[in-house]
């Protein structure tokens, strides 16, 4: 009677939670350690095996076919049986599942099914604003009997004789979400502090890439037609020593370069024209030099241009190591992104969608995303600014943001992400 009385008062609220809990990443060092001391490592991590995961992760940027070889890789330093990439629309709640490892066609073709309520949960995750480079361990969080009392449990991984699940998220927009989940058989136990710290520390490497990679549309970049690849791509491509000295620019790169644009030649070496981001481009490619597993955030979505000029953003892959990207050029220790597309009529069209915007709002989106004022927004269209103001006024109301630099960076996160 008991257990029944128990299991009636799970509520849809319940379970709800019990999601959050299993997916959420808890909000910094200390409520990790204060709630969850044994999250403690009780082994150190090998150092080179840390150095050969990176190097396989970050050469996944350059073949988008190593995704699935090195998910693997993966998931076997976790001691995890599954794993796999998602790709969430928060705005359909449906999942894709992009890249995986160790699972049966017929359970990822199930994994759909659970896409709604999923994607539920993990809007108010985000909403909660809670971190997101923290790894979700499902038994540090729950009870057996709340882990198996979750849909997601009975129906997907119970099945599979999977027991314990490890969450981390990599990137986030207003509509999309990305995560890498890795699945433990019950035969292996529960995740460890050791594993839990290996998958924090994998999360800025894997954020990196995936970033990258939506950069690159997935283009496959090739050692003997490197230059002809690298200028066919809309944003811009620098190739460094450990100097920031420059060794190859593609043709847009040349372009921003030679018209004064964010970034620069500098007695041959690269520079931004904000101090700052020139600072930490520079310190990203030292970095990189020196040892890529320490690179962290540095250099990751490195913001060029001022909040109210179109987003021109630069992030920093290091080459040094691993033979795919060492054939890019064996003397260059990294590769500037800088993706200039701030403009991009797809992310224009991405964000008004989102967000219902009407056809006058997304003009005047347009404007400002071209760096223009209430002024100058309000003569390119013919109206008067007051009508300006009152678009604009609703685009922030319907997109939750107060500013308009603030506004700029959400339409600059909007594109999906290409695996």
């Amino acid at each position: 009677m008991t257990v029944a009385i128990v299991q009636f008062e799970m509520t849809f609220t319940r379970q709800v939670y019990l999601f959050v809990v299993l997916f959420q990443c808890l909000s910094g060092q200390y409520v990790r350690h204060f709630l969850f001391p044994e999250f403690e490592m009780s082994e150190p991590i090998d150092p080179s095996c840390l150095s050969d995961l990176i190097g396989h992760i970050y050469d996944c940027t350059i073949d988008p076919a190593l995704w699935e070889p090195t998910l693997h890789r993966i998931k076997e330093a976790l001691g995890g049986q599954a794993a796999y990439l998602r790709l969430d629309d928060l705005s359909s709640r449906s999942t894709i599942i992009t890249k995986s490892a160790g699972i049966d066609p017929v359970w990822l073709e199930r994994q759909p099914s659970l896409a709604p309520e999923v994607a539920d949960i993990l809007v108010g995750v985000l909403a909660s604003g809670h971190s997101m480079d923290l790894p979700s361990v499902a038994s540090r969080h729950l009870s057996r009997a709340e882990i198996d009392a979750t849909r997601y449990h009975r129906e997907w991984g119970q099945p599979q004789g999977l027991f314990d699940y490890m969450g981390l998220f990599l990137m986030q927009s207003p509509t999309r979400l990305a995560s890498l989940e890795v699945a433990r058989h019950e035969d292996a136990g529960i995740f460890t502090g050791r594993e839990a710290r290996l998958g924090e520390l994998l999360v800025p490497h894997l954020r990196r890439a995936v970033t990258i990679s939506n950069a690159l549309d997935a283009a496959t970049i090739e050692r003997t037609r490197m230059a002809e690849t690298l200028d066919m791509l809309r944003l811009g491509v620098v190739l460094a020593d450990e100097e920031s000295r420059v060794l190859h620019a593609n043709r847009a790169a040349e372009t921003m370069m030679r018209s004064g644009g964010p970034v620069r030649y500098g007695d041959g070496r690269l520079q931004a024209a904000n101090a700052a981001a020139s600072a930490e481009i520079k310190a990203a490619i030292g970095i990189a030099a020196r040892n890529e597993s320490e690179i962290g955030k540095t250099g990751l979505s490195v913001r060029l241009s001022s909040d109210s000029k179109a987003p021109v953003v630069a992030h920093v892959l290091p080459l040094a190591k691993g033979d795919i990207r060492t054939r890019l050029d064996p003397t260059a220790v990294a590769a500037v992104f800088i993706n200039s597309n701030g403009e991009d009529e797809n992310k224009i069209l991405a964000t008004s969608a989102a967000f219902s915007l009407t056809p006058a709002e997304t003009r005047v989106l347009h404007r400002v995303l071209s760096g223009r004022n209430v002024s100058e927004a309000a003569h390119d269209l013919g109206v008067a600014a007051s009508t300006v103001r009152t678009h604009l006024d609703n685009i922030f109301l319907k997109t939750g943001v107060s500013r308009q630099g603030e506004l700029v960076r959400l339409v600059a996160r909007m594109m999906p992400v290409a695996l």
